[in-house]
């Protein structure tokens, strides 16, 4: 929007032009789906229902609790929806572009749950506690305690945001690309080499959309999966 010839200022780009109409549209089903709930659902409310329930029940309550968990749902679902719309995007005919092939966004993502996960080991245990719950402090290890707690202390804050946050770029990366190459060798190959080529890559196309699709869920699960993992981690007793 406001930028200079060397490329210096702020912009809005496609990716965030889908990210915005991807929150739009996540918030906006819904609204339009429990706005005026009913006793017996319509299909769009089953639908939200039942989305909502499968990460209520089968993440958050699978990893964490019940009791525990379910101040965490609000968090997990907003995760889930916002990561699958901006996977979605990859296959939508124009946008053509998944939102979280850009390292920004999962990285933005994971530094939330990041933030979450960290103030929470000090909220429930304090200072020593956390101290312990990241260290995997163990005296028990006796002369290798100090190696082991550098190892756990590196590997949870600084390893794991960096893999959260890798694993779903990574899979959106390649997953996209993979795509794109399929597709544009079916058209190159139309117009040079030959049609049973071309057809051939075509086939590849749709296979790899129909693969995309079912990455694209499996991604958004398994990042909310391992948020619930960490804040579990952080909830839980150290002995």
């Amino acid at each position: 929007l406001w930028g200079d010839a060397d490329g210096n200022g702020l912009y809005f780009n496609k990716p965030m032009l889908l990210a915005l109409l991807g929150s739009v549209i996540i918030v906006g089903f819904f609204w339009a789906a429990f706005a005026r709930p009913k006793v017996v659902p319509g299909k769009l409310q089953m639908i939200a229902e039942a989305g909502y329930d499968f990460v209520r029940r089968g993440v958050v309550y699978e990893t964490i609790g019940k009791k525990e968990g379910e101040k965490y749902v609000p968090l997990a679902v907003s995760l889930f929806f916002f990561i699958w719309m901006l996977n979605l995007w990859s296959i939508v005919p124009v946008a053509s572009f998944p939102v979280t092939s850009i390292i920004a966004y999962p990285a933005i993502l994971a530094a939330i749950v990041y933030v979450t996960w960290v103030s929470l080991t000090f909220k429930r245990h304090g200072f020593v506690g956390a101290f312990k719950n990241f260290t995997g402090y163990d005296k028990s290890l006796g002369a290798v305690l100090p190696l082991s707690m550098t190892i756990e202390l590196a590997s949870n804050l600084l390893v794991r945001p960096f893999t959260h946050a890798v694993r779903l770029f990574a899979n959106m990366f390649a997953g996209h690309t993979l795509l794109l190459l399929f597709t544009i060798a079916s058209w190159y190959m139309l117009n040079g080499i030959g049609i049973a080529y071309s057809a051939v890559s075509f086939v590849m196309v749709i296979v790899m959309t129909a693969f995309e699709l079912f990455i694209q869920a499996v991604q958004a699960y398994v990042f909310v999966l391992l948020t619930c993992t960490f804040i579990q981690g952080a909830l839980a007793e150290h002995h």
